[in-house]
């Protein structure tokens, strides 16, 4: 913070990006607030403030500018910061809502931040931190529209897709930016060796290479690129545009290019944005560069990495060949600008209103968002415009092709890229968070990037779905190995509850009596031998889960309620209980249940059991306490 000899009172900025603005507080309203206004906006743009960026800084001076503005506005404007009430901060909430509710909140949280920062928290009420310190309201919720929007002609507010693309959509753009980065990069290889053919022997190229080589000589010396012979002069003619791309990377150029970059490397837009020329080859194998990571917090936004380069010929498949081909292509111009990014470029400097025919500069040295890079218009303006997939379609049966949904347009963003390169790395970790996470933590990879993804939910649902078919065999296993070491399994009698009925299934009249009367009930069946395990030969020793798979096990008709009670038990305990913990423990039980008992009886014997079935408490009494979850 300084004041100049003409009175004017401003605050100088250079952040952590290397970018610079002085912001002018004189020319706010109120001079009553100009000095501890100052103090504060130096403060939180520091080195020590949380606004080190040039468009953080940029967006906060906004939120502040508006706020003096809007207090000056007032009947009774507060004059100085003694003067601020809570009921002005309420009204100048108030007043952004209505006017722009997404970002009221956003300019009431740098308000927080303002006053609590020394130069202005003694400067106000007390009734005033303690209203800025309170919780921020909750956002409104936008009313619903009240009428469907037309699918032909969307509205402009249409909200753009941020999920990944499907494995098809992903597969059609890497080809297409592999493609069209292969394009550009014969062009300028083949410039180059035209120029260098020319300065060897001109006398050896034809004379239409000698033109061509002429010209390309005098764009390498001076940058300047000249209007073709037989083409009328004019300040916005293509062939200029055409000869440019012989040797120097256009603005054209960079939506595939900085599209690939961001797939290869898997990181986002910004940091693509800010790649420096700055590296250092490791071995003729890797490039180590370090890299800017943004909203990691104050002195975290830089990160060293380390890219592979691959094998020749290979460079539109690996960061860092890809990045070494980048340095190749903006070679030419970045000598004429001298910027310390990669991105370097030739433009019209007609259409960009300078006065002048050429240009070569960083289109994003100053500022991140200083040049417009639009990848939904690359997509759709190619000679073959990449598409979505095809929606399904919502008409009746049988309608005809004529009717069928058409294919619209593929929209492509970086941070569509960044969340199918972040989902197609999670599927090849497994799943496995820790392994997936690369560029961001946990937690923001899980919420921003894999959280709702179509294609990483219909991935889970078919790990999950095998997994599930993965333990309900192998418990199918393990009880079919504990039916052989014990007897053969249950016998079920579906039919009338009778002595008769019991003797035939093998029971001597003895046992077949007491089982009719219900004498040998054990917790969910009947046991016909307790004294004698057909594994051990001696008296029975294991749980009632494990009856089940006992050839001694005796299921009637009479069972069936308590059988469905023991099922939803387990229903109960498999929500309490990991699928894996779950399936060794009740699994083979449960198969027995579904597969081998309530299978063999009929669909009005189970509706009737069904309303005769108890609540079942007994699973928490055949089970140790330490055992219970």
């Amino acid at each position: 913070m300084r004041e100049l000899p003409d009175g004017r009172l401003v605050v100088a900025f250079h952040g952590d990006d290397d970018r610079r603005r002085v912001f002018d507080i004189s020319r706010l309203p109120l001079p009553g607030w100009h000095q501890p206004l100052a103090a504060a906006v130096a403060e939180r743009t520091g080195p020590g403030g949380g606004l080190r960026t040039f468009s953080a800084a940029t967006t906060g001076w906004g939120a502040q500018s508006r706020l003096v503005k809007f207090l000056a506005s007032l009947p009774q404007p507060p004059t100085s910061p003694d003067q601020l009430t809570p009921d002005h901060l309420e009204a100048f909430h108030d007043h952004r809502a209505n006017s722009t509710p997404t970002t009221a909140l956003r300019d009431l949280g740098e308000a927080r931040m303002l006053f609590t920062l020394t130069s202005l928290r003694d400067k106000v009420t007390a009734e005033v931190l303690d209203h800025v310190q309170r919780r921020l309201p909750t956002p409104r919720t936008p009313e619903p529209a009240t009428a469907a929007p037309d699918a032909e002609n969307p509205p402009a507010s249409a909200k753009r897709l941020t999920s990944g693309y499907s494995d098809g959509e992903l597969e059609r753009l890497l080809a297409a930016l592999r493609a069209d980065a292969a394009k550009i990069r014969d062009r300028i290889r083949a410039g180059e060796d035209l120029l260098r053919r020319y300065r060897a022997d001109p006398l050896a190229l034809d004379e239409r290479d000698q033109d061509l080589g002429r010209m390309l000589e005098q764009m390498a010396a001076t940058g300047q690129v000249p209007t073709p012979a037989a083409v009328r002069p004019s300040p916005f003619c293509p062939e200029r545009q055409e000869l440019a791309g012989r040797l120097f990377l256009r603005l054209r150029d960079l939506s595939p290019l900085m599209l690939l970059q961001a797939a290869l490397s898997e990181r986002n837009g910004e940091t693509i944005k800010e790649l420096p020329v700055r590296h250092r080859v490791l071995e003729g194998r890797a490039v180590e560069l370090v890299i800017v990571k943004r909203r990691r917090g104050a002195r975290r936004w830089f990160e060293t990495v380390t890219w592979e380069i691959g094998a020749p010929g290979r460079e539109l498949h690996t960061p860092g060949g890809f990045y070494l081909l980048l340095l190749e292509l903006t070679a030419r111009s970045r000598q004429r600008c001298t910027s310390p990014l990669l991105w370097s470029v030739w433009r019209n400097g007609h259409g960009a209103g300078l006065g002048v025919a050429d240009d070569h500069f960083a289109p994003f040295q100053d500022s991140l968002s200083c040049t417009s890079v639009l990848p939904t218009a690359w997509a759709a303006n190619r000679s073959r415009p990449l598409l979505a997939d095809p929606q399904p379609s919502t008409g009746a049966e049988g309608a005809s092709p004529a009717t069928a949904v058409p294919r619209l347009p593929l929209q492509v963003s970086f941070n569509r890229v960044k969340t199918s390169m972040e989902v197609r790395r999670t599927k090849r970790m497994g799943g496995h968070l820790p392994s997936a996470a690369k560029s961001n933590s946990m937690p923001v990879l899980f919420r921003n990037y894999l959280s709702g993804d179509p294609v990483i939910t219909a991935w889970a649902e078919e790990v999950l779905g095998e997994a599930l078919i993965d333990a309900e065999q192998a418990a199918r296993q393990a009880h079919d190995r504990a039916v052989q070491a014990a007897g053969g399994g249950p016998r079920v009698l579906n039919g009338p509850v009778d002595t008769s009925a019991l003797q035939d299934s093998g029971l001597s009249p003895a046992m077949a009596g007491k089982a009719a009367a219900g004498d040998l009930d054990t917790g969910w069946t009947a046991c016909a031998d307790h004294d004698r395990h057909p594994l051990t030969q001696e008296p029975c020793q294991v749980t009632f889960l494990d009856c089940f798979h006992c050839g001694n096990c005796l299921v009637t008709r009479d069972h069936l309620p308590r059988l469905l009670g023991l099922l939803d038990a387990l229903a109960q305990r498999r929500r309490e209980l990991a699928e894996d913990v779950w399936w060794v423990r009740y699994g083979p039980a449960w198969v027995a249940v579904r597969q081998d008992i309530l299978a063999k009886f009929t669909p009005a014997e189970l509706q009737q059991a069904q309303v005769d079935k108890p609540h079942d408490a007994l699973l928490d009494l055949v089970e140790n306490p330490w055992e219970m979850p």
